[in-house]
């Protein structure tokens, strides 16, 4: 994409972030048959990565050169340049709990059965594909954002709320304005009431997305909060309007997607927020580390 692109959409924004918020920044201006386009290009990034621009064209219902002029509309040199975004930013079909279940299943019955090894290698292929220069540009991003936050709150529910709450406990050892949001007894709406515009919501979310999350997420988004946003999709529920957004890879031999490049993510995000902010950040975690011991939190070794 050219410079004017970057000009117009904050640097925090991946490539497909970039597109989509162009595309709905320039839809009211286009031309019913570049609507057409715009249209299908939003609902259905994969196709648009792997397609063929004839067949593209043929689904949305376009002539190909209609796609081409949105492309190059968006300041794109070609069309290929335009669907080389989709293709490195589309990730895995949708999860099928059951499915994955019955597979361990048969695996466990063949001989030599490597689904040790084959959990492993997932894993640090989930991990590789996290640590890209795009996705430090975007943890640099999210720090300066969480930095300069009044507050922050801390969104994931069922399967994620292991990542929110690792968030919310290791980040308010430097950073106590952090607060997990847990929505227990109904009172979800009540504990997102006190955050606006000044403030900044970290939200996790894989596929199957929560229902709750996406209800956070629409009722901070109303309130003004900026939303950072960590899932697995570009057709995920959350990415639309968020100030940044992690797509990171979760594949697994496991019946569930994994975590842990969410975790691995936060170890990350956090660590950039006390290397680049204030001193009473290292301060604050020196004094939790002193009342901890002081109360008899850890136990001490020989």
């Amino acid at each position: 994409m050219t410079s004017k692109n970057s000009e117009t959409i904050t640097s925090s924004a991946s490539p497909l972030d970039t597109i989509n918020q162009r595309l709905a920044a320039v839809y009211p201006t286009l031309s019913p048959q570049l609507k057409q386009a715009a249209g299908y290009v939003m609902e259905h990034p994969p196709n648009i990565a792997f397609q063929s621009i004839r067949k593209t064209a043929e689904a949305a219902q376009v002539t190909p050169s209609t796609l081409v002029r949105l492309a190059k509309r968006l300041d794109f040199k070609s069309y290929e340049t335009f669907r080389e975004v989709f293709q490195s930013a589309v990730k895995t079909p949708s999860v099928e709990l059951s499915g994955r279940a019955n597979r361990l299943r048969y695996q466990a019955s063949q001989p030599d059965d490597p689904l040790f090894v084959d959990v492993g290698d997932a894993a640090f292929d989930n991990i590789g594909r996290l640590f890209t220069a795009d996705n430090q540009a975007r943890v640099r991003d999210a720090a300066q954002q969480l930095l300069a936050a009044r507050n922050i709150a801390v969104v994931g529910f069922r399967d994620t709320f292991a990542c929110a709450y690792h968030f919310a406990y290791v980040g308010r050892i430097a950073m106590p304005n952090i607060s997990l949001i847990r929505g227990l007894e109904g009172g979800l709406l009540t504990e997102l009431d006190g955050f606006d515009e000044n403030d900044i919501v970290v939200v996790f979310g894989f596929e199957p997305y929560c229902a709750e999350t996406v209800k956070a997420l629409e009722v901070t988004r109303a309130n003004g909060v900026k939303a950072i946003v960590v899932t697995d999709n570009m057709r995920s529920p959350l990415a639309p309007g968020a100030q940044i957004t992690f797509n990171l890879a979760n594949a697994t031999p496991h019946f569930f997607p994994s975590i842990l490049s969410a975790i691995t993510l936060i170890e990350a995000i956090l660590a950039e927020c006390v290397a680049f902010g204030p001193d009473s950040l290292v301060d604050n975690v020196s004094r939790f580390e002193q009342r901890m011991r002081h109360m008899g939190a850890y136990v001490e070794t020989d």
